[in-house]
This record gives C-alpha cells, sequence and structure tokens, in this order.
C-alpha cells in the first residue's frame, strides 16, 4: 500500500486529460499537477504539518480532479497532527492560500467579491470537513488505545482482589478449625488419656475402648494440623535463630542421630555460614536433617557420612548413607521434592539416588548469597493508567468515534464521479455550421443542451464545446435568463 496511493493519486489527476470538465490548461501542467498531488499523498504520513500548506498551489491550475484529491491528504495529514492548536492554524493558514491561489483562475467578467467569496467557500469545502474528519480518527487511536491498557489492568486488579479473597477465606477457616475443632479435639484427647489410665485399674474390659479412642483423637489431631497447613496460603516461616545452618548446628544433627543408633560421621571445609544468608542456612539444614530423618525410616544401620564445603561463594551438602542389606521402606519422597524446590528457589542444584557404588545420596549446591525472589504468591499489578480525558471521550462519542466523519468525504467522491460520468457520456464537440446559425438573443439553451448538452462549464458560468474541425479551437456560449448572450471563438 506504499506506493498503491500515490500511484492512484496520479491516475487521478491526469482525468482532465481524457475527460475535461473545464478549459483545461496545457497537458504539461497538467501532469505537473498530478505529480504534484501524488507527492503529497506520499509524504503525507511523514510530513502531515508541510504537506497542508503545499495542497495550496494547486488552486492555482483548473484541473478539479487534483483539487478534489486534495482532501484526502488534508484526512491524511490531519490524523497526524497530535496538537489540536497547531493543527487548526495550519488549517486557516491553508484556507487563506488555497484562496489566494484560486484568484489566478478569475476570469475578468466576474466581480472581484463573488470570486473570493467563491475561492474562500471551496477551499474551506476541501480543508475543513476533511481535517474534522481526520482529526477524530486521529484522536480514536490513543483513545482504544488507553481504553485497551485499562482493560488489561482490571484484568489483573480482578485477578488479586479474587487471590486475596481466597488466601482470606481459607485463612478464616483455618482460624475457625483452629479456634474450635482443634480445642474440642485437645479436650477430647485430654479426657480421653484420663479415662485410659482410670479404666486400667477400674474397668480392664474397657481399657481397649479408652485406648482406641484416645489413639483415634490423636490422629485426628495430626490430620486437622494437615489440613490447616493446606488451608494456609502463606504459612509462618519456620523459626531460625543465629545458628541455624551453621557448623554447629548440623554437629548437633548429626550428633542427635548418632544418639539414635546410627554411625554417622560430619565432614566440614571451609567458613562457617555465620554470615550467609538466612535461606541458604534454612535450606543448608533442611538438607541435612531431611537427609538423616530417610536414613532414619531406610537405612538405619548403614554407615553414613555428611560433608558441607562452603568455598568460591557456594555450600556444596552431601549426605550418602552406605549400602543396606534390610529391606528398604517404601517412600512417598515428597521430603525430597520439597528440597529439591526450595534450593531451585535460592538459584541451586539438587539431586538425589543412588550413586554407583551402592546407597543413598543427597547433594545440593546453593550460593551463599542468592538473589532476591519476588513474591509469587499473587499476580503483579502494573500502575494504574491516568485517567480518561474528557476531550478523549466526548468527541468520539458523539461523532461515532470519528467513524460518521468519514460522510465528510462521501460527497466529493461522488461529485468526482458523476462528474467523470457526465463528461464522458456528454457530446461537447460541435460543428462550425451549427455555430454560425446560433443567433444572439433568439436561440435558446434549452435547444444548445438538447444537442450537444452542457459543454465544459467554466467558473464565468459560460459553457465551451471543442470543434469538430479544429482541435486547437472550442467555442464559448454565454447565457442569460435561458437565451443565448453571446458567443465567440477562442483557444483553449
Amino acid at each position: 500500500m506504499r506506493f498503491v496511493w500515490p500511484s492512484l493519486a496520479f491516475v487521478v489527476g491526469l482525468v482532465p486529460l481524457v475527460a475535461p470538465l473545464a478549459p483545461v490548461p496545457h497537458p504539461a501542467v497538467t501532469i505537473t499537477s498530478a505529480l504534484w498531488i501524488a507527492a503529497l499523498v506520499w509524504f503525507a504520513p511523514r510530513k502531515p504539518e508541510w504537506v497542508l500548506l503545499l495542497t495550496a498551489p494547486l488552486f492555482a491550475v483548473n484541473n478539479l480532479w487534483a483539487m478534489a484529491t486534495t482532501a484526502f491528504v488534508v484526512f491524511a495529514a490531519a490524523r497526524r497532527v497530535p496538537r489540536l492548536g497547531r493543527l487548526w492554524a495550519l488549517l486557516g493558514a491553508t484556507v487563506v492560500l488555497q484562496t489566494a491561489f484560486s484568484l489566478f483562475q478569475a476570469y475578468d467578467d466576474a466581480p472581484l467579491w463573488q470570486t473570493v467569496l467563491g475561492a474562500f467557500l471551496g477551499s474551506a469545502f476541501f480543508v475543513v470537513f476533511p481535517a474534522v474528519s481526520g482529526m477524530l480518527l486521529g484522536r480514536r487511536r490513543p483513545m482504544v488505545r488507553l481504553l485497551r491498557e485499562r482493560n488489561e489492568y482490571l484484568e489483573r486488579a480482578r485477578a488479586l482482589t479474587a487471590a486475596s479473597a481466597r488466601s482470606e477465606e481459607r485463612a478464616h477457616i483455618a482460624g475457625e478449625m483452629h479456634d474450635m475443632l482443634g480445642h474440642r479435639l485437645s479436650l477430647i484427647s485430654i479426657h480421653a488419656g484420663a479415662l485410659e489410665l482410670a479404666t486400667a485399674t477400674k474397668a480392664p474390659q474397657l481399657h481397649e475402648q479408652a485406648e482406641l479412642i484416645r489413639t483415634t483423637s490423636s490422629l485426628a489431631m495430626a490430620e486437622l494440623r494437615e489440613i490447616l497447613g493446606v488451608l494456609r496460603t502463606s504459612p509462618e516461616p519456620e523459626s531460625l535463630d543465629e545458628d541455624t545452618g551453621t557448623r554447629s548446628d548440623i554437629a548437633a544433627l548429626v550428633e542427635s542421630s548418632a544418639t539414635a543408633g546410627i554411625a554417622v560421621s560430619l565432614d566440614w571445609s571451609g567458613d562457617d555460614l555465620h554470615g550467609a544468608d538466612p535461606r541458604t542456612r534454612r535450606a543448608v539444614h533442611r538438607v541435612v536433617r531431611e537427609a538423616l530423618t530417610n536414613v532414619h525410616k531406610h537405612a538405619p544401620g548403614a554407615r553414613t557420612r555428611v560433608l558441607v564445603a562452603v568455598q568460591a561463594g557456594r555450600a556444596r551438602i552431601q549426605v550418602v548413607n552406605g549400602p543396606f542389606t534390610a529391606p528398604r521402606g517404601k517412600g512417598t519422597r515428597r521430603g525430597l521434592v520439597g528440597l529439591e524446590e526450595r534450593v531451585g528457589l535460592l538459584g541451586g542444584s539438587f539431586s538425589a539416588g543412588p550413586p554407583v557404588e551402592g546407597g543413598f545420596r543427597v547433594a545440593a549446591d546453593v550460593p551463599l548469597h542468592p538473589a532476591a525472589q519476588a513474591d509469587q504468591t499473587a499476580p503483579e499489578v502494573a500502575e494504574v493508567p491516568p485517567p480518561l480525558a474528557a476531550e478523549v471521550l466526548t468527541v468520539p462519542r458523539v461523532l461515532g468515534s470519528g467513524c460518521l466523519g468519514l460522510l465528510a468525504l462521501l460527497p466529493i467522491v461522488a461529485a468526482l464521479l458523476l462528474l467523470l460520468l457526465f463528461a464522458l457520456l456528454n457530446p461537447t464537440q460541435m460543428n462550425a455550421p451549427y455555430f454560425d446559425s446560433l443567433k444572439v438573443g433568439v436561440t435558446t439553451e434549452q435547444e444548445v443542451v438538447g444537442q450537444f448538452g452542457v459543454g465544459q462549464l467554466g467558473v464565468d458560468g459560460c459553457s465551451r464545446f471543442r470543434t469538430s474541425h479544429n482541435a486547437e479551437l472550442q467555442y464559448k456560449l454565454c447565457f442569460r435568463d435561458g437565451r443565448l448572450a453571446s458567443k465567440a471563438q477562442e483557444r483553449p
């Protein structure tokens, strides 16, 4: 489409060479005006302010088709002038310039005031209506973009509000269950324990039932805690003191496991983790604790080593246990999955599985100072866009967002098509004998129009007819009150 519209404007500017509607200028002038309007169409999106002013010279040439095409040039240029004050100033200057250039086409027998008024009204018609249409459509584009941004913002805000409401409702339900149901289950468990002690001596036949009540209440309490953990979308972080994840903390975990009967040793190399990020220290603590817990569950008799190496800004943890001949328990791997997610959020790596020599190994590599992680619990909401300006909303609402303004261009298109059809079908050639037979004051206008049409109407109100014997000569007929007022021969 980059070359289509300029090419079409050039072709339209050449129409007077094929179907003249008025005394046409020299063919070279017609071609020049066609090239001029094509250039204006090309530069309208790039230099809209200059293009508006450069439409004026076309009104000095009697090329109605090029003059009509300026309406579309003004429409395209007005869409791209952002400031209304500057646009109206340019339109006023354009109307004045077009009126001044139109005076070059004035005829001597036409009054000056009539010529100036007609030129001014014609310029206003070719400038004001297309400019208003282009201005409205040009201002419609930012309005649509702003409305789209506001719609996206409201959608994100609605999602955030819904997520917040769900979190608050879950927290409310969890609080109600903890305060009411948890309290009741705690009372049941306490009384069931007392009942179990009493039945052991006073009613042995009821001891088993009392024990069942106590164990069932304890199990219900444990299940309730799991449900509350699911409902709480933002659980409280684990307790963290100044020793969590440090060498003394890991040594305490190893010592606790050794006391429980596991053959475990600690090998720590590098600096301590007192200056590390709290998230890193918590991750180190969790990896060692979860790995030792799995050893307790699945390989309590296996020899185990805990290796921690702190170097180059990273902490590398390995918990390796040897092979164990007893049947291995079946685990859910939920703890390992949680560890992998925790280490991944810190920008580290995690692996868990049996090595080649047998047994099982849990390894993690985390940075001492990981990058800050954004809160992933709620969607981000961008800054609210500015409020819609009144002038952006009201004008397009009145005129259908500028779409109705396009109707200003439709009369121009329709008039040009009718004039073209009329020029092609109008028999404007008149022979010399008929011209000689015309009598001033006697021949009626209706008689001539019935024979040869209205001819080429000039701005002086007279009709011009091409001769059938000489292409460089034309007949000029002027009518007053329906009768021939004068006739003459002239050159185009």
